[in-house]
Parts: C-alpha cells; sequence; structure tokens
C-alpha cells in the first residue's frame, strides 16, 4: 500500500534529510570503505531516527580525486560501492520505511577519466571531441588566464599536445562545456535514468557554475568582479543563462508523479538565491548562512529572517543545515572561541594545528549544538542533517597528515588540512577494529575517543543526543503544521517564536536563565532550571 505521504507532491517542503556519505556510513564488506549494502544494513537506524528523506552523496565510479565528486560514469554504482541491483535495494528498502531518497548530480565537471574526456584527449585540437569540455590554447607554457582553481593552483591544465583545458576544481575534475548540445541532453538523459529506478529529487553540486563566458581575451582574476557584485555578469559564476538550464531540468522533472524534487547548492548573494529555487527550475536552493554563522543571537534572527522572506517571495521554502561533507562539524565549531579576525569560526585554523590549538570546549560546542537543532527543526522549511550529527559526533582534528585524502590539502601543500575530519566513518559500536562501521579497519583512521560517541553508547540513555534527535524528530512531525512563523519578542538575546498550532520555540543564546512563558515544555535541549531556561538552551512549548 502507497502511504499519503510518497504521493505528495509538496513533500519536500518541511521534510528532515539526512545526508550520507557513503563511503563513510557502513561498510558491509570489511574493506574499509562504506557501500549500499551498509546503508541497506542500516535503514532501521534510520527509520528509528525518524527522518523523510536520504540524501545520497556520490556514489558513481571514481578515483577519488574529490570524494567522488570526479565521476567516470553518472549512470552507475562504483563497483567498490556495490551494484545498480544494489542500488535498485536500496531504493526499495528505504521505501518500504517510508523514507525518500535524493541523489547528488555533479553537472559542472566529468572526471578526467569519463569516456568523454578520454576520447578528447585522443583527439586533435580543435575537434568535436574537444568542443564538450572548454580547451584552449596559451601563451607557450603559461596557461590561457590567471584564474585559480577552488582547490588551489591554477585552473588550467596542460595536454601533452600543448593544448589546456578549464578545472575549477582539481585537475581530474574538467569542466564540461554547457554550450554544447549533446552536454545538455546527456544530462536530462541521466535524471530520468535515476527518476525511473526511484529517486525521489537531487542536489545539484556547484549549480552556479555551469554557464560561463568564455569570450577571449580573459580577464584576468584581479579585474573579475566580486560575486556579491557581480549580478549575473561574472564570466564563471552565477550567470542569469543557468537558468535555461534548470527549466528544461525541471521540465523533465515534472514527468514523474509526484515530480521529483531538486535542490541546488548556489554559493550566491542571498537574493539571487531565489531564482534557483523558482517553480520553474530547480525548487528549492540551500540556504548556507546559518552554516556560515556563529553561535549569535543576532546573526541567527537576521539570517533567519531574511531567508524566510525570501522563500516567501519565490514560493518555495528555506532550507537549514549546520555541517555536512564539506565544513568542520559544528559540534567543534560552537566550542571554539570566536575568530580574532572578525569572521565566522570555520575552525580551519584550528585543523591546521591537527585540532590542538585553541583547546576546543567539548561541552559549550556540544551544549549548542543541540540547541541549535531544535531550533532548526522548529523553523519552518526543511532541515538537512549530516550523518553523525545526531550522535554530537566532534571533528576528527588530529588526522596524520599520512591518512589524509582531500585533494585541497595536496593542492594547497598543506595551508589547508582539507575536509577528511568530517568524513571520518561513523562509530557504530563502543569498541571493536572500527567501531562497528565494518569487520575491517577504516579508510579514515577513528580516534579512540569514538566509542564514546557510538550509537551502542548512546541507544539506551534517554539523555543522549541520539535520544535527543529521535524525540525532536517525533515531536516535530506531530507539531508541523503551515510553513510560517510569528516572532515573539520582549527579552533580550532570546530566539522565541510561535508556529501556527501554539508550537513555540525558545532559545536563550544568553548565559543568565530566563523565564519559560506560559505552556507545556514538551522538549529541551538540555536540563531546565525549575521554570527557567539556561543559557545555549532550547525549549519547545504548546
Amino acid at each position: 500500500m502507497t502511504s499519503p505521504q510518497t504521493t505528495d507532491p509538496d513533500w519536500w517542503r518541511q521534510a528532515v534529510v539526512y545526508q550520507i556519505y557513503p563511503r563513510s556510513f557502513a561498510d558491509s564488506d570489511g574493506d574499509g570503505v562504506g557501500d549500499l549494502q551498509g546503508i541497506i544494513s542500516r535503514v532501521p537506524y534510520l527509520a528509528d531516527l525518524g527522518i523523510d528523506a536520504v540524501w545520497l552523496s556520490p556514489f558513481y565510479p571514481s578515483a577519488l580525486a574529490d570524494g567522488g565528486y570526479d565521476v567516470d560514469d553518472y549512470r552507475n554504482v562504483d563497483p567498490r560501492l556495490g551494484t545498480l541491483d544494489d542500488f535498485g535495494r536500496l531504493v526499495e528498502a528505504l521505501h518500504a520505511a517510508n523514507i525518500k531518497l535524493i541523489v547528488d548530480i555533479v553537472p559542472n565537471h566529468t572526471s578526467d577519466r569519463h569516456v568523454w574526456f578520454q576520447e578528447a584527449l585522443a583527439a586533435e585540437p580543435g575537434s568535436p571531441a574537444r568542443e564538450r569540455y572548454i580547451f584552449r590554447d596559451g601563451d607557450g607554457d603559461q596557461p590561457p588566464s590567471d584564474w585559480d582553481s577552488i582547490f588551489g593552483g591554477s585552473a588550467w591544465a596542460q595536454t601533452p599536445d600543448g593544448q589546456w583545458y578549464l578545472h575549477l576544481f582539481a585537475a581530474e575534475q574538467p569542466d564540461l562545456n554547457w554550450a554544447h548540445p549533446e552536454v545538455r541532453e546527456d544530462f536530462l538523459t541521466t535524471l530520468r535514468f535515476w527518476s525511473d529506478r526511484g529517486v525521489d529529487g537531487f542536489r545539484v553540486d556547484v549549480a552556479h557554475a555551469l554557464v560561463k563566458d568564455l569570450a577571449e581575451p580573459f580577464k584576468s582574476k584581479t579585474e573579475l568582479p566580486r560575486m556579491s557584485e557581480s549580478n549575473g555578469i561574472h564570466p564563471l559564476f552565477d550567470r542569469d543563462d543557468v537558468h535555461e538550464i534548470y527549466r528544461e531540468w525541471r521540465t523533465v522533472l515534472n514527468e514523474y508523479d509526484p515530480p521529483r524534487s531538486a535542490v541546488a547548492e548556489a554559493f550566491v548573494p542571498a537574493a539571487r538565491r531565489a531564482r534557483y529555487a523558482s517553480a520553474d527550475g530547480l525548487g528549492q536552493a540551500f540556504n548556507f548562512d546559518l552554516l556560515q554563522a556563529d553561535w549569535d543571537y543576532d546573526k541567527f534572527r537576521q539570517v533567519i529572517e531574511e531567508n524566510l522572506a525570501l522563500a516567501d517571495q519565490n514560493g518555495s521554502s528555506s532550507t537549514w543545515v549546520f555541517s555536512n561533507h564539506d565544513v568542520v562539524r559544528h559540534a567543534t565549531r560552537y566550542g571554539l572561541p570566536k575568530d580574532p579576525t572578525g569572521r565566522w569560526q570555520d575552525g580551519k585554523a584550528w585543523l591546521l594545528s591537527n585540532g590542538t590549538e585553541p583547546t576546543v570546549d567539548v561541552e559549550l560546542g556540544l551544549r549548542r549544538a543541540r540547541a541549535a537543532v531544535l531550533l532548526m527543526l522548529a523553523l519552518p522549511g526543511s532541515a538537512y542533517l549530516y550523518q553523525g550529527e545526531e550522535l554530537g559526533l566532534q571533528e576528527v582534528g588530529e588526522l596524520p597528515a599520512a591518512n589524509l585524502q582531500d585533494p585541497a590539502y595536496f593542492r594547497s601543500k598543506g595551508a589547508e588540512k582539507g575536509r577528511d575530519g568530517c568524513r571520518v566513518p561513523l562509530p557504530w559500536t563502543i569498541g571493536g577494529l572500527s567501531f562497528g562501521f565494518g569487520t575491517g579497519g577504516a579508510h579514515l583512521l577513528q580516534p579512540k575517543w569514538f566509542g564514546a560517541y557510538s550509537v551502542e553508547a548512546q541507544d539506551g540513555d534517554p539523555e543522549s543526543t541520539l535520544s535527543l534527535y529521535r524525540k525532536a524528530l517525533a515531536v516535530r512531525r506531530g507539531l508541523q503544521t503551515a510553513n510560517s512563523l510569528t516572532w515573539n519578542d520582549g527579552v533580550e538575546g532570546v530566539l522565541h517564536f510561535t508556529r501556527p498550532g501554539g508550537w513555540q520555540s525558545i532559545t536563550n543564546f544568553g548565559q543568565a536563565p530566563i523565564e519559560l512563558p506560559d505552556g507545556a515544555v514538551v522538549l529541551s535541549s538540555g536540563p531546565l532550571e525549575g521554570a527557567k531556561l539556561p543559557g545555549d538552551t532550547t525549549a519547545w512549548l504548546i
């Protein structure tokens, strides 16, 4: 029997989505790398957690030059992770548990092992095979422009015949030419391929970078407009023409019943984000503003107000996220002192010290992270959780250089440690060779302290972070109503709002306890002090 949720075309508007980085979630065959069968074995855990959907990071064949975001074949499964049959069984298992599946799609670039790029390398300069990518002549041993790769170094790599190709990320990730009709048509085929196999939605990687103005002569990087000031005229990012592509995608996604959802990863100014989330485009776009904010009342209030207003303007719903596969886990960030330069505390300097300087206040970081998730889950819109945050998992800052895998570390020559610390395989048991991740080791080293954060350690503890997440998701499902809120102002440093139906969320960003309003407390992120809400704590009332 099909449940009502399965056929609801608006299921994504207030969904709780759990991101799985497949190589680090669960390993079924003991080779140290997570896989699809491992995820299938943990579907009961996901169902008990109470999520609405899984977002599955890339599982495609890949050399892992960028953690799977260098895709060899968009319509297959990496044999180290499983098969297409395994993928079908994963879809069936998730759907049987009433959990939807969103998959990553990586349209800006392929891997350098993709059949198209191999054809391009074997072909002559100026040949049709090279037109699918962005090949240009340089000036001898100098690249066509001085543009930088996001991972450091030049954004151009030279081929043996002397031509250069553009790669905004790693050299193993050549950028596609989205002016080429074959590129556009192939991705429509990919959308249908996975939709036909039961995928419910797509997360679109680097959605703002597909369309480029490559008219020569190229501007120097010092002449490029700032992203916040470009207004659609930056040669590489957030060009207005990109939305023509997403209108084509939306036509395909609407061929299905219910229509397939999509969410854009678009690092653009908030006012520009709305176009990606339009009804004739992808429908929703990531809001990273809370992720890039310190634990601060004024900043949180500003971000929430701005993004709810933007979502209301385009008829979408906002997204909220604190952690993902690209950033230091927020339970750690919130335990670090504020950055002395005034930037948000991204934890990168702490990583470079191998997690030693400054000292993380683990208790404070976890208390704030618990308060933050209750606040996020009370907001209108969809909430994105990253695997392990339900355990209160800290970032692994002490990974040795010999174990690092992130190309950002190597291309920056150690100036950045990279993102491996948030990708360490999850601890499922208190002990064992890989804390229950698999029967063998783990591809990234797990620290000794991981066992205390494991699912086994927290499962029977009603005060654990895992128990808090389970309770919060269950209560949220019962309280969720219309996609709106009303602010209740009055106490400085306290974020207080009411959702339709009388559900109140109150977060105390200050240090002194505050009086709670009338109402029954149904959940709090930490112990109350009688009828008072302590600092760095959130409570829900009805």
